[in-house]
Order: structure tokens, then C-alpha cells, then sequence
């Protein structure tokens, strides 16, 4: 029988998919450009951005796990024919993730200066993450919920939709981040990062109106919430629950490291900022093929195709690699460009210098851990990924950090410690795949 694992088929979800991923890098990467070349107090600024920008990504992240849970359920009985039984499994699924989003949302608001306390912020610096969290915290259901949606169409196989809501999404957001952020003489009056963090806010807004009338529209799947419960809502809940401890354990990292960024002065957190942004940029534009391992992966499972399965892994891990060595020949020769796209501080920029080169060259290894991160998504393999990240991150990534903190190694610590970190996840996942799924692809 022929191959279903084609490059075509591959690269009809992972196109959209890379292009749906890099809307949310997009939104902070244009946020870190805009803010970073504010006429007043732009260096403060900056880092106000940064560090807001990676707790709201660490919320983000811990409940927007639900998405790759639903994906997976959902391509599964796909797969195995049996797609009628799972209609009433994403409302319920939905319902309960914004629940406990409007929980957590509530329970920050009132001690935002004492979260940012605990990142290091002080002085102008903290009274500008607040006032910028302030406003960009009420867009985090609306996300959650987005991603949700996301979820159901990428178990349908369909990439295209979210796609089409995250480029309107970050469309809209670079055109009202220079109308609200610098204003419009006459009319508008300069926000400066108040504006950054409204023009996020109503981006976020218009995508998840469109994702709940593209679910409306384009799918039968409905949000009209129906009881019995679903049994595979257990299934769900659990799966949630190893992200949501993985997610934790990744954003323990990208907060660790935010913190001592913070620690080395306000140039260092500036720099910083700016190599995250195109740290995950760079993460979400090869998780394209990681999306298509995803959706490919758990409809292969689901129809016990272990002869495709093994195939998939291998050709999205190469595609994954062509895209890392093209973006490493980008960034290598628009070196310096790349910097003063966010800011125009030299000490900022001379930091950032310093260890640009650390991400690019780490990009193979992050494709490898990124594309079968997505693959084990989609097999509902989510306890190994909670494992793998624990171990990463607390024998992997912590030790390295307080080991250049105490060789001194400032910022570069910080990013050999990320280096690290990735190759432990990489590593562990090539592992347990080839341990796995050889034996089935030799039985069958």
C-alpha cells in the first residue's frame, strides 16, 4: 500500500501550522521592536516587556496544554474511524480550561507588583510591568481559548484555519502597536508601552472571535456544553496534568533565566529579551513539522500504521533540519541587522552580540527536540514528556546556569545552560522512539 507520509501532506500542515506558530513569538518579537525604540525611557521599557512577556508566555504555556491534548484525542479516533464519539469532548474540555484560567487571572491581579518583586523588577522598571501586565493579563482567556480551537482543527488534520486567524491576529497587532504605541499627531495621542500591551490585548480579541466562528462555521464540532461527561475527559485531564507539570518545569527555565538576566542590570535584561524573542521565534517557526508529527502522528496510531509512523518521524526530523540550517545562514549574515531591529542602546546591543551566536549554532538541536516533542504530542506519550523535562531542566538546565554564574560567564552562562537543556530533550526523545516504535515496526 502507498506511503500517506508524503512530503506534500507534510508540508500541507506544517506550513500553516509554522506559519499559525509564529503569530505569538510575532506578537512579542514586534512588541520587544517597537517598545525597545521608544523615545522615552525606552531601555526601561524594554525590560519591562521582557520580563511581563515571559510570565504571561509561562501562563500561557501551563494551560494551553490542553490544545495538544485535544489534538491528540481527537486524531486518534480519527484515525481508528470512530470521530462520532468524541464531539462532546472539546466543550467540556474548553469549558474547563477557561474556568481555571479566570481563576489564576483573578488570583494574580492582586499581587502583580509582589510577582514581579520576585523577578528582580524594581524602581521605574516595575512600575512599568505593572502598568503593562495590567492591561495584557485580560487577553490570556482569550488566547487560552484560541489555542483550544486551534487544538480541535489540527485533530481534524487542518492546519489552514489557524493559520488564517494567527496572521489577521498579528496583522492587526504590528498595525495598532505603531498607531498606539508612538500615536498619530493630531489624533492619537503616544501610549508608549501602555499601547504595546492594548494593542496586544485587542489583537487577542478579534482572534478568538473569529476562532469561535470558524469552529461555527467550518467544523460540526460544538461548543454547546453536554453532559454526561465524556469518558475520554479523564484521559484528557491527565494528559493536561503531565503538560501542565512539564510546562512548569520549561517555564521554571525561561523564568530562572529572566531572573539572573535581571540580576546583571538593565542592559543584560534588555539583551536577553531580545535573544528570547528570537530564540522562540526561531522554536515556534521549526515547530511547523512538530505540528505535522502532531496531527500525522496520533491519526497513525490511531490506524496502528507503525510502518508510516517511523516514517514520519524520520522525514519531519530532516525537513526540520533543511529549515534550522536555513535560518542559521540568515542569521549569520544579517548578524548585526538582526540586533538593531530592537534597539538602537550599544551596550544592550553588544551583549546581545555576545551570545547571538550560541542560539544560532543550537538550532539543530532544538529542531530535533522541537519536531519529536510534537510527534509524542500526538501519541498521547505525554507522561515521557514530563519526565524528560523535569530531568532537562533540574539536572540539565539549573546546575549549568549556577555553574556560569559562578565562572562569571554573565549572559553567555545563561545560554549555555539553554544549550544544554535541549540537548538532554532532544536526546531523550531519539531514544525512547527508536526503543518504542522499532519493535512494533518489525512486528507488523
Amino acid at each position: 500500500m502507498k506511503s500517506t507520509v508524503t512530503l506534500k501532506r507534510i508540508n500541507s500542515l506544517a506550513i500553516p501550522a509554522t506559519v499559525a506558530g509564529i503569530a505569538e513569538p510575532l506578537l512579542s518579537i514586534t512588541d520587544t521592536a517597537i517598545v525597545g525604540n521608544i523615545p522615552v525611557d525606552g531601555l526601561e521599557s524594554l525590560a519591562a516587556a521582557g520580563i511581563v512577556g515571559s510570565f504571561l508566555s509561562m501562563l500561557i504555556w501551563v494551560l494551553g496544554q490542553t490544545r495538544s491534548a485535544i489534538s491528540a484525542i481527537i486524531s486518534q479516533y480519527l484515525g481508528a474511524g470512530k470521530l462520532e464519539e468524541v464531539k462532546t469532548l472539546p466543550a467540556q474540555a474548553i469549558y474547563l480550561n477557561i474556568a481555571l484560567s479566570l481563576i489564576i487571572l483573578l488570583s494574580t491581579v492582586f499581587v502583580i507588583r509582589e510577582i514581579f518583586e520576585l523577578l528582580n523588577a524594581s524602581g521605574k522598571i516595575l512600575e512599568y510591568c505593572i502598568s503593562y501586565y495590567s492591561i495584557r493579563v485580560w487577553g490570556f482567556p482569550l488566547t487560552l481559548f484560541t489555542f483550544a480551537v486551534m487544538g480541535i482543527f489540527r485533530g481534524l488534520q487542518n492546519t489552514y484555519w489557524p493559520m488564517v486567524i494567527a496572521i489577521t491576529g498579528a496583522v492587526l497587532n504590528v498595525g495598532l502597536d505603531f498607531l498606539l504605541v508612538y500615536g498619530v499627531e493630531g489624533i492619537i495621542a503616544p501610549m508608549y508601552l501602555d499601547g504595546a500591551a492594548w494593542a496586544s490585548l485587542i489583537a487577542q480579541t478579534v482572534m478568538a472571535i473569529m476562532a469561535l466562528w470558524l469552529l461555527w462555521k467550518k467544523t460540526e464540532i460544538s461548543l454547546v456544553l453536554k453532559f454526561p461527561i465524556h469518558p475520554e475527559l479523564g484521559r484528557l485531564v491527565v494528559m493536561s496534568l503531565n503538560l501542565f507539570v512539564r510546562a512548569l518545569a520549561l517555564n521554571t527555565a525561561l523564568i530562572l533565566a529572566v531572573r539572573e538576566a535581571t540580576a546583571l542590570g538593565d542592559k543584560f535584561i534588555g539583551a536577553h529579551t531580545i535573544a528570547i524573542n528570537l530564540w522562540l521565534f526561531s522554536a515556534f517557526f521549526i515547530d511547523g513539522y512538530g505540528a505535522a508529527g502532531n496531527i500525522m502522528g496520533g491519526r497513525l496510531l490511531g490506524e496502528k500504521n507503525y510502518a508510516d509512523l517511523w516514517l514520519l518521524a524520520k522525514k519531519i526530523v530532516k525537513y526540520g533540519i533543511y529549515v534550522s540550517l536555513v535560518l542559521i545562514t540568515v542569521s549569520f549574515l544579517f548578524y548585526k541587522p538582526i540586533g538593531r531591529l530592537f534597539s538602537n542602546e550599544e551596550l544592550v546591543l553588544n551583549a546581545f552580540y555576545g551570545v547571538f551566536y550560541i542560539i544560532i549554532l543550537g538550532l539543530p538541536i532544538n529542531t530535533v527536540a522541537f519536531v519529536l516533542d510534537g510527534v509524542f504530542k500526538g501519541l498521547g506519550e505525554m507522561k515521557y514528556l514530563r519526565n524528560t523535562l523535569l530531568i532537562a531542566t533540574f539536572l540539565g538546565f539549573i546546575p549549568m546556569l549556577f555553574l556560569g554564574r559562578f565562572l562569571e560567564w554573565g549572559l553567555m552562562g545563561i545560554w549555555v545552560a539553554f544549550t544544554l537543556w535541549m540537548l538532554i530533550r532532544g536526546g531523550a526523545l531519539v531514544l525512547k522512539f527508536r526503543r518504542k516504535f522499532r519493535p512494533l515496526l518489525q512486528n507488523h
